[in-house]
């Protein structure tokens, strides 16, 4: 995705894989004053979110940060919630697709290489938002959206590893598609944000291996 924000150079929950994982950059858009805005007080809603954490993020910090008046804020986002809704919904708001390879592995790891570099770096977008859908109603169910539209997205993965012969008969459903994903990002997930152990290079490929394997057993079908 495109990067506009000069709040962190990480992607935020992105792909599945995206499967799940972070938030990408608000994009910059031309427009009128209305869309300017938006975009000015979304980079402020993720710089402040990582300079100080949800407890410091409110409405007045954010119009600050974004140099607009704080009643603009409230009569669009209403509160701290609306804000974090609008950027996590702004990130699906994007033209990614998920890769084409030419096997089942190199897509999976290909997506788990997106998520490793998202958390790897360090406390990012992607951590903080997480972590703010614990906090906030509005937030958990705007990342939710965010997983189920990256999940459908998603789906031309399984029917081009059917078509290669490469899942075991017959072809998962979308829950199986599901099961997948999330058997091939967890350990990624698990090590690096729950776990929070030392970076391991080749954990995308190994997680992805094993997913792909237990697929093509048929265990997803």
């Amino acid at each position: 995705m495109e990067s506009g924000t000069s709040a962190s150079s990480d992607p935020g929950p992105g792909a599945p894989g995206a499967a799940p994982d972070a938030v990408r950059p608000v994009r910059r858009r031309t427009g009128g004053r209305s869309a300017r805005v938006r975009t000015q007080v979304l980079e402020a809603v993720g710089a402040v979110l990582l300079e100080a954490g949800y407890d410091g993020l409110t409405v007045d910090a954010v119009a600050l940060r974004a140099g607009v008046h704080r009643t603009t804020v409230y009569r669009r986002w209403r509160d701290v919630g609306g804000l974090l809704a609008d950027l996590l919904d702004a990130a699906a708001d994007d033209t990614w697709t998920p890769p084409d390879t030419g096997s089942l592995e190199g897509d999976l790891t290909a997506l788990n290489q997106e998520v490793y570099d998202a958390l790897a770096a360090g406390p990012g977008l992607t951590a903080a938002l997480i972590a703010a859908s614990f906090r906030s109603p509005e937030a958990a169910g705007a990342l939710s959206r965010f997983w189920e539209d990256r999940y459908a997205r998603c789906a031309v993965l399984a029917d081009r590893a059917a078509a290669r012969g490469e899942l075991g008969p017959p072809a998962p459903g979308a829950g199986g598609l599901r099961a997948l994903l999330v058997t091939a990002t967890a350990p990624v997930y698990q090590e690096l944000l729950l776990l929070r152990s030392a970076p391991d290079p080749g954990l995308p490929r190994r997680a992805a291996r094993a997913a792909a394997a237990a697929a093509r057993a048929g265990a997803f079908s």
